[in-house]
């Protein structure tokens, strides 16, 4: 079990990679967003498997503290594309 968790994140990794360049090439800011949104899920699933490998609980600290960002974030592009809707939807 313990050489699969290695394995585990180099792919994680590799999906981290992918998204880095749908940050770069996204043509929306949702394209974006999801793609931060990817960073963060990831990250965090990183961080727990080398977590559960290494027995570190600083690792899981630092995994919540990403998750909670995460959704921070993520809440936060939702409020400023809801308002920015709205100013356009009030200039007609």
């Amino acid at each position: 079990m313990n050489t699969l968790l290695p394995i585990l994140a180099v792919f994680l990794l590799a999906n981290l990679l992918v998204a880095l360049l749908r940050v770069a090439r996204g043509p929306t800011p949702a394209d974006r967003l999801l793609a931060a949104l990817l960073f963060g899920t990831t990250g965090v699933a990183i961080l727990l498997l080398l977590s559960f490998a290494t027995g570190s609980a600083a690792l899981l600290d630092a995994a919540l503290v990403f998750a909670l960002l995460a959704a921070i974030s993520g809440a936060a592009f939702a409020q400023r594309a809801w308002r920015e809707e709205e100013a356009t939807h009030d200039d007609d």
